[in-house]
């Protein structure tokens, strides 16, 4: 069956879907230039509010890269770079850097670059049933660098060299346990709840969720703030949308942000 990245649009709303069904959705060469594609997408559609990253069907998020094809994309140091500081890392960039929020709903094998992927955005729910790792040590080659430290700055050294060295899976319980996942909720909920939780994030104000994600990022390099970022932080001042959720607030109605 073709793989592919699907792009799909309604209410404010983007659901790419990651489409690899005859191998768990791994996630090969073209995938990673598609899904690089679709957030590029994003960015540039107004109308977009938030984003669900999804697998095709109910068995996977994703399993992982196509290892199939790594003897032709990683068969030498250069082709290997390419592979990793090109594809991957421009597409997990493109996730990290939305400027909208993105949630993962994970159902199935969320394993070794699915698990990039899902870690790359804002919020995770994963079913019952999902599973987690990158057991990459049983075929002889190493996590990227700059693909571990997203995992990294999700989970901290002491989960990712757990999750490295010994190679295991983990449960949806315990990848919850242990911060890789935001909830945990039955199989067949999945795609409600993250549904859900993106009209939740809609019914706020756009540029308010584009600044909470700007200031996590900045205040993440733990610098402090300089004067002007302190004015800039009350740039929300100037705003329609400040306006209007004062004035539902007043007068006991339901507000409608407009992006201004």
């Amino acid at each position: 069956m073709e793989s592919k990245i699907a792009f799909d649009l309604a209410d404010g709303i983007a659901t790419v879907t990651l489409h690899n069904p005859g191998k768990l959705n791994a996630v090969n060469a073209a995938m990673w230039r598609g899904l690089s594609a679709a957030l590029r997408r994003v960015a540039d559609t107004p109308e977009v509010r938030c984003v669900i990253l999804r697998g095709a069907g109910e068995e996977a998020f994703a399993a992982g890269g196509d290892i199939e094809e790594f003897l032709t994309v990683r068969a030498t140091v250069e082709d290997a770079l390419h592979y990793h500081e090109e594809l991957v890392a421009n597409a997990l960039d493109a996730i990290r850097d939305c400027t909208v929020p993105t949630v993962a709903a994970i159902r199935g094998a969320c394993i070794g670059g699915g698990l990039e992927i899902a870690g790359c955005c804002d919020i995770r729910i994963a079913g019952e049933s999902s599973r987690f790792g990158a057991p990459i040590n049983r075929l002889g080659f190493s996590m990227y660098p700059g693909e571990m430290a997203g995992l990294l700055a999700l989970v901290g050294p002491a989960v990712i060299l757990e999750i490295l060295l010994e190679g295991r899976i983990l449960s949806a319980r315990e990848a919850l346990q242990k911060g890789l996942l935001s909830r945990v909720v039955d199989d067949e909920q999945v795609f409600d709840e993250a549904a859900a939780c993106a009209r939740r994030i809609c019914a706020g104000a756009p540029l308010v969720a584009r600044w909470h994600k700007q200031w996590v990022k900045r205040l993440m390099t733990g610098a402090p703030l300089t004067e002007d970022e302190k004015r800039q932080a009350f740039d929300f001042l100037a705003t329609e949308d400040y306006r209007e959720g004062l004035d539902a607030f007043l007068a006991k109605r339901s507000p409608v942000f407009k992006g201004r």
